[in-house]
């Protein structure tokens, strides 16, 4: 964080000092809610879990270079003592962005957001030093401590937006005011929570709402292939530029296509100038992810070469996410268990077939939550693609949705072992260290709370005996 006086931050905040002999001592640290990322000069801000009390850490952060805690309450300790911890957290980023002179470029969507906000990241670091967000801390706790990660040398802020409802990216706005703000797309992923599409376009909408005018330099980054976002050009005063494959997009790709690894290769256009780019990511879907970031860069001075030889050395910054490991027996694990929703469990799928081209292939697939009425025609539509794409064997882990998954699977023509339901995530584990063979291609998906990712890391360590190449 930019330096700030103990005094400053309790004047932003509106809170008192306690047990503070020199308000005038700085934070020259990061601010930080886990004590163990506390290093000496970090501000600690005390949040109370459900299962954890932050205050009952005031000792040990102040002997590990804490100069003061953000809490509720005294703690004994320096602190600065609010009403809402996640209010003056929110109001402190505020206000240290208002002071950064950073551009601050904000992004939102149903699927994609992180793997977008990390090709963003990769690119702009190439400009000027560039402050992101790490993983998927898009809430309103997470954005705030990464907006306070920023120093004075930094030039670029790139913040990813969650919403869970109505409002939320309102509010996230308002925290961080962005210039450059882009919507990715409008799918189903958390349509039980919103009622409906048109419920999250309405949420997702509000990040170009909260862009300032044309003349001051707003400007709205729309994906002109997904009519729900590209209806969002009438709700901005913004500077619209578009991106896709369509013709009509200002950023598009031509002659898009997976080379034999299933890494997307095309032609990227630009207002600038027009350049190849073949990725090291997996699947045709970070085509869309790769023009949405070529779009930002351009709109920042970058020219068509040097993001296409950025998007083309970009990798995973994010875990689990198309984490592709080749064991040396010649199996391939891909981790993307992550989360999932339809719109990427269906871009998975199709990962899985191209680069599975004369390898069999599976899919490990289980639950993707909050879809409301919706799951079981999401669920049954999924089992069914996968048989369509001609996916040598299903795994379906879990309860109820996992069963949805190998009905619809069966429905459209699986029949003996092609598909199996398998209780958990170790059934799943023992199923395929039995029945794996060289050269076989393992996709496991699912939504975080399932936690599939042990499945991914269960084959990995199998391989680990004779070693593996994980990229």
């Amino acid at each position: 964080m930019i330096a700030l006086s103990l005094a400053e931050i309790a004047e932003v905040v509106g809170g008192q000092t306690h047990d503070i002999p020199d308000p005038s001592v700085q934070v020259t640290g990061p601010v930080v809610r886990d004590s163990r990322e506390v290093e000496p000069g970090s501000l600690f801000v005390a949040f109370v879990g459900e299962h954890v009390d932050g205050h009952d850490f005031a000792n040990a952060v102040v002997e590990a270079g804490a100069v003061a805690l953000l809490a509720s309450r005294p703690v004994g300790v320096p602190a600065i003592v609010v009403d809402d911890v996640q209010s003056a957290l929110g109001a402190l980023a505020r206000h240290v962005v208002r002071r950064l002179g950073a551009t601050l470029v904000a992004l939102t969507g149903s699927a994609g957001k992180t793997s977008t906000k990390d090709l963003i990241a990769q690119v702009l670091a190439r400009k000027a030093p560039t402050v992101f967000t790490p993983g998927s801390l898009n809430n309103e706790i997470g954005l705030p401590l990464t907006a306070l990660s920023a120093t004075a040398e930094t030039r670029f802020l790139v913040l990813e937006m969650g919403a869970r409802g109505i409002g939320h990216i309102r509010y996230l706005a308002d925290l961080t005011p962005p210039q450059i703000g882009l919507v990715l797309n409008v799918g189903t992923a958390h349509i039980g929570e919103f009622g409906g599409r048109e419920q999250i376009a309405q949420a997702k909408g509000e990040l170009v709402e909260a862009l300032p005018s044309v003349e001051d330099g707003g400007v709205a980054v729309l994906n002109a292939d997904d009519p729900l976002v590209r209806a969002m050009a009438s709700r901005t005063k913004a500077k619209v530029i578009l991106f896709g494959e369509s013709g009509e997009a200002d950023v598009r790709a031509e002659n898009v296509r997976l080379t034999d690894s299933g890494q997307p290769a095309f032609r990227l256009h630009t207002p600038s100038g027009a350049s190849d780019v073949t990725m090291r990511l997996y699947g045709e879907h970070h085509v869309s992810n790769a023009l949405a970031a070529a779009a930002v860069a351009h709109e920042l001075g970058m020219s068509a070469d040097e993001i296409a030889t950025a998007l083309s050395e970009a990798g995973s910054l994010s875990r689990w996410r198309m984490e592709v490991t080749e064991r040396l027996d010649g199996v391939t694990i891909v981790n993307d268990a992550y989360n999932a929703n339809p719109e990427s469990m269906r871009a998975a799928l199709r990962a899985l077939a191209a680069m599975g081209k004369g390898r069999r292939t599976w899919a490990v697939l289980g639950k993707m939550a909050e879809l409301g009425d919706e799951a079981l025609a999401e669920h049954d539509a999924v089992g069914r693609l996968a048989v369509r794409l001609n996916v040598g064997k299903l795994v379906a882990v879990g309860g109820r949705e996992a069963s949805w998954l190998q009905l619809g699977a069966y429905n459209e023509g699986s029949w003996g072992e092609e598909s199996v339901h398998v209780s958990d995530a170790q059934a799943a584990v023992d199923l395929l260290r039995s029945e794996l063979r060289p050269g076989d291609v393992v996709l496991v998906k699912a939504s975080r709370s399932v936690g599939l990712e042990s499945v991914a890391q269960a084959l990995v360590e199998t391989g680990a005996e004779g070693g593996v190449d994980a990229r």
